[in-house]
């Protein structure tokens, strides 16, 4: 693609971006309060540079409320417990606020046993994993979550899609921040793929296969021809099977077979466990440790000494204070399309 026929990016403030979620949101079901909670959630996903599930996402959001398959009316309910843990049902609500809402549930129950693990099922996408993870370590807790998807990965060895990329998320408390892993069990998201499509861009690494079988970083062709390419090939394979087998039991909800029979990906199963760290003996020392561990983490000789190497989550950091003082990069095309829903 030459410079000539590159998508237009504007800059949009954060606070205008809020706002017009915001309007958008009571136009399509949304009592004020959520309407208020859900523009927050996309806008600081975008603020803090993850706009494929935020910005570039919230057309189809809509499309999907429109169509039913996203409840507003609805949210998360308590459904059994026992000890720890807990398993929920998401009655087809909006998947960023029962995601808040499990994650808040699964802390409280850490404080209360030193771990918490919500179950969550018929809920739907959570968009940003990260986001929980974020909140759950910038209060103090370790946590992990999960959730399956719809069948977008082959299983390795095979040509068809029957893992869905199940997104995993790992965070810790970290200084005044946290470090935070997201990541899907295919090697690019689908959003990353369309994105570097859009923009006319090559994948940096092969991102999956073309329609010939051929390993490729073209995202077009690897959309067309939906081989994604696991990460850690069969590792990531057998990750992306246990990561549903547990979402699926522990929720007693759909598994990506499931869900793949569904008119839409909707109803999937989500696993939220907070650790509450300050229950642990050692707990002082705990940021003495991560310190060490960053530190010769940070000590790597980079292939290229301009670069330095940076812990899941460092980059965000950076993207956030250059949106909230410029503006969030976003598509003329993609923006308009917003202010006109």
């Amino acid at each position: 693609m030459n410079a000539s026929s590159s998508p237009e990016y504007i800059k949009v403030s954060s606070t205008e971006m809020e706002s017009v979620f915001y309007n958008v949101l009571t136009k399509n079901k949304f009592s004020a309060e959520k309407a208020r909670a859900t523009a927050k959630i996309f806008t600081e996903n975008a603020v803090d540079g993850i706009y494929t599930h935020s910005v570039n996402r919230f057309p189809k959001f809509v499309q999907y409320i429109q169509q039913g398959f996203i409840k507003p009316e609805l949210e998360a309910v308590h459904k059994s417990g026992t000890g720890c843990m807990e398993q929920w049902h998401g009655q087809s609500g909006v998947g960023v606020l029962n995601a808040i809402k499990c994650t808040d549930r699964a802390m409280i129950l850490a404080k209360q046993h030193g771990m918490g693990c919500v179950a969550l099922a018929y809920t739907n996408h959570w968009m940003r994993g990260g986001a929980y993870g974020w909140k759950a370590a910038k209060e103090g807790f370790a946590f992990i979550g999960w959730t399956n998807t719809n069948a977008n990965t082959p299983v390795w060895g095979a040509v068809n899609s029957k893992l869905g990329n199940n997104p995993l998320v790992m965070a810790v408390p970290y200084q005044d921040e946290a470090i935070v892993l997201d990541m899907a069990m295919s090697q690019y998201s689908y959003g990353a793929m369309e994105l570097h499509k859009l923009r006319g861009e090559k994948l940096p690494v092969a991102g999956g296969y073309d329609s010939k079988g051929n390993l490729s970083n073209d995202p077009e062709a690897i959309l067309e021809s939906k081989r994604t390419l696991p990460v850690g090939y069969w590792k990531g394979s057998g990750l992306s099977l246990l990561l549903d087998i547990f979402a699926t039991i522990l929720s007693d909800g759909l598994s990506v077979s499931e869900i793949e029979k569904l008119p839409a990906e909707c109803n999937v199963s989500q696993v939220f466990i907070a650790i509450d760290l300050s229950r642990i003996h050692h707990y002082k020392r705990i940021p003495e440790l991560i310190h060490n561990i960053i530190d010769d983490y940070h000590s790597s000789a980079s292939e290229k000494p301009s670069q330095k190497v940076r812990y899941p989550g460092e980059r965000i950091l950076e993207t956030r204070q250059e949106n909230l003082q410029h503006g969030v990069p976003v598509l003329r095309k993609v923006w308009e399309d917003i202010r006109a829903l």
